[in-house]
């Protein structure tokens, strides 16, 4: 392997393990330093023809967010940008300056020629359109996750992708991320053995975590375009809260699942080249912010997943709770036969421990003395002292360095090389709907008040 070119690509290892054999053991050392580049340097200018034009389609919060990494990338360059409501509009004036074509129909964005990509950061009900229209409009497309706000959605975007052989990045922002390229490394390597179980949780402990997002003063019929917003959702009479805090309501969103369990479904199938579960199970409630939202800020949902070519069946465990007394913070751990690992997009965490196997005093009080040592000797045959270190156990952290851009950027720069046309997309339309519509298994179940089975192969429910 040609040596490390992009010192930001490393992984920086905090702990050694106890066991020397794992330090020098086959799946670190081709890991650790040695991470693949990107194609392009951080700060290397781009050709002369590879200049990209950017258009963005909802300038709300995460759109803000998506421009501005999008704009980190070397050669590009916003030109457009398209809200329903004026405010947003002054707003991207004020972040990008004064010449930006500014619009509320998308399909006027869409229309100019010289937009060579778009991104799609509008309520979920309004993806499939947008998309959809973007792609037959020769745009590539970088589209916010969920993909879809229904599974079935899925196969139509999937379908438009391979019509028009467009560009389609879902834009799950730690999918590419350092972390998650190491977990994938170690995984694959048999660092944890099979996967017995994913944990994942996230605890919000903000108004603003609950989607309680302000509501700016102005706002009035005049400034926003609320009947467009409704799109195909029931028609209603003009609603400030509705527009602004729309993840709150089934008529246009997705609730925790496409929100929050969408990027760990993201994570998971990409460490394991997994194509999703068989079954949930979902639970949970409206146990504080019941402020008229009809989505839960309670929930809980378990997931089967079947034996594979890639991974053992497993199961895994989805909690989001939007009143974590105390605090708040979340996690994504994977347990195997032999260990487990916590992931996050700048850092992983490997543990490997000695199963208890040995019989103590609580399981032998009830024993014979004779007895005791009989079964002493038998466990002594059938597991040798040795077998301890041949489990190489410890405890291993890899940070990404304090200069690393991070996943948001890298899953932009993975879209713009493939709209430069130098790689393939990391998340594409049917990646998008394989995490999108086992995350969204969690609302089906919620609210029919039973378990659902989906079809991972074909992408369908059962």
């Amino acid at each position: 392997m040609k040596p490390e070119q992009n010192p930001r690509r490393n992984f920086l290892k905090k702990a050694g393990l106890a066991t020397a054999g794992l330090a020098t053991g086959p799946y670190l050392m081709a890991a650790h330093g040695q991470t693949r580049p990107l194609t392009r340097l951080a700060g290397q200018a781009p050709m002369a023809n590879d200049h990209i034009q950017l258009g963005l389609i909802g300038c709300g919060i995460q759109g803000i967010y998506d421009t501005r990494s999008a704009l980190e990338v070397p050669g590009v360059t916003l030109t457009a940008v398209c809200d329903l409501y004026t405010g947003r509009l002054e707003r991207a004036t004020e972040l990008w300056g004064e010449g930006l074509f500014l619009t509320q129909d998308y399909r006027e964005l869409l229309a100019r020629p010289d937009i060579d990509a778009v991104i799609v950061a509008t309520p979920d009900h309004w993806h499939k359109r947008i998309v959809i229209d973007a792609l037959e409009a020769g745009k590539a497309v970088y589209c916010e996750k969920p993909m879809v706000q229904q599974a079935a959605e899925g196969h139509e975007i999937i379908a438009a992708e391979r019509k028009t052989g467009g560009i389609l990045q879902v834009g799950s922002q730690g999918m590419s991320s350092l972390g998650n390229e190491k977990a994938r490394e170690l995984y694959q390597a048999g660092a944890i053995g099979e996967i017995v179980m994913l944990d994942m949780y996230n605890d919000r402990y903000s108004a603003e975590g609950a989607w309680q997002y302000p509501i700016p003063p102005d706002a009035n019929p005049d400034t926003v375009d609320f009947d467009t917003f409704l799109g195909r959702a029931p028609k209603r009479p003009y609603d400030n809260t509705r527009f602004f805090r729309w993840r709150n309501y089934r008529d246009y969103g997705t609730g925790v699942a496409g929100d929050l369990f969408v990027h760990a479904f993201s994570t998971l199938h990409y460490i394991l080249d997994s194509q999703g579960p068989v079954r949930a199970l979902s639970t949970g409630g409206l146990r504080y912010w019941n402020d008229g939202r009809d989505v839960p800020d309670v929930t809980l949902t378990f997931y089967d997943f079947p034996k594979t070519d890639t991974h053992a069946a497993f199961n895994a465990s989805f909690r989001v709770n939007f009143i974590a007394g105390g605090g708040g913070g979340g996690g994504f751990r994977m347990v195997g036969t032999e260990g487990a690992m916590e992931v996050g997009q700048r850092s992983v965490k490997l543990s490997r421990t000695a199963l208890g196997m040995a019989p103590g005093g609580y399981s032998m009080v009830a024993q014979t003395e004779a007895n005791q040592q009989a079964l002493r000797e038998q466990f002594a045959k059938q597991f040798p002292p040795n077998r301890a270190e041949q489990l190489e156990l410890g405890e291993t952290v890899w940070e990404a360095p304090r200069d690393y851009q991070g996943g948001h950027y890298d899953h932009f720069h993975n879209f713009f090389e493939a709209v430069r046309g130098n790689k393939k997309v990391v998340q594409d339309a049917t990646f998008g709907l394989r995490a999108a519509g086992a995350a969204l298994l969690a609302n089906e179940s919620y609210f029919k008040g039973q378990p659902v089975a989906w079809d991972p192969v074909k992408m369908r429910l059962v």
